[in-house]
């Protein structure tokens, strides 16, 4: 199986430029304050109109990981928009109050879509982490968990997810590494069978959020993904 890289747009040209430089899939994102919150409809149709890849816009308005019921049917109706502009799946996770997996306000939020998601890195605030990958495993159309093993980055808990890898490989095929990603992690993510990995200012010029989407630097990216899958394949 080859890995599967992802790499955060904000914008059409965004999208391009991924394309171009060998991306497999794009999450589109709105403002970035407070990590990520959800584009526009229109902006998900903008780049479904410029791109074949596959497309997940994020569903998060406000800051934290929890949600009500209020704000719960706005969400539905961002999800409807998403999917109707040409939306392939979904980025979304959300805590409760005790910092668990909120399975209760996930399945309300997608009962009725049908569609491939990706938990957040909402994952990563989770109190109690071996419970929270028990908890994702009983979510319907989930296939990905971006995740750094740390709340920080993945230079502090890389060695975590790596441990917890050896203990449960079968997770690996929901890893979606994430959280500063730098190239030399790779190697050791791609041995414990991590199959997905996130860019997001790793692929901008200068590492700059301001910058667009280099194709050159995503090219870079997928050489080095694709070589290291190669050489764990017996």
């Amino acid at each position: 199986m080859s890995a599967i890289l992802e790499i955060r747009v904000l914008s059409a040209q965004d999208a391009s430029r991924a394309e171009a430089g060998g991306a497999d899939r794009l999450e589109v994102v709105g403002a970035l304050d407070d990590g990520a919150r959800s584009p526009e409809p229109r902006l998900v149709a903008e780049i479904r109109s410029r791109t074949a890849l596959h497309l997940r816009p994020v569903v998060r308005l406000r800051s934290g990981y929890s949600t009500d019921g209020g704000e719960a049917t706005r969400l539905r109706g961002l999800i409807s928009a998403y999917l109707d502009a040409g939306a392939d799946g979904l980025v979304l996770g959300f805590l409760n109050g005790l910092g668990d997996v909120d399975c209760d306000v996930l399945a309300a939020l997608l009962d009725g879509f049908s569609c491939p998601w990706t938990f957040s890195r909402a994952f990563d605030a989770a109190l109690d982490v071996p419970a929270a990958w028990r908890a994702v495993r009983g979510l319907r159309g989930l296939d990905g968990v971006r995740t750094a093993g740390s709340a920080r980055d993945l230079e502090r808990g890389l060695d975590d997810l790596l441990a917890m890898l050896r203990a449960d490989p079968d997770a690996a095929r929901l890893v979606v590494a994430d959280g500063d990603l730098v190239a030399d992690q790779v190697p050791w993510l791609a041995r414990a069978g991590v199959r997905q990995y996130h860019l997001e200012d790793q692929v901008r010029p200068g590492g700059s959020p301001r910058a667009y989407v280099d194709e050159g630097l995503v090219r870079s990216w997928r050489l080095l993904l694709d070589a290291q899958t190669r050489r764990r394949v017996p």
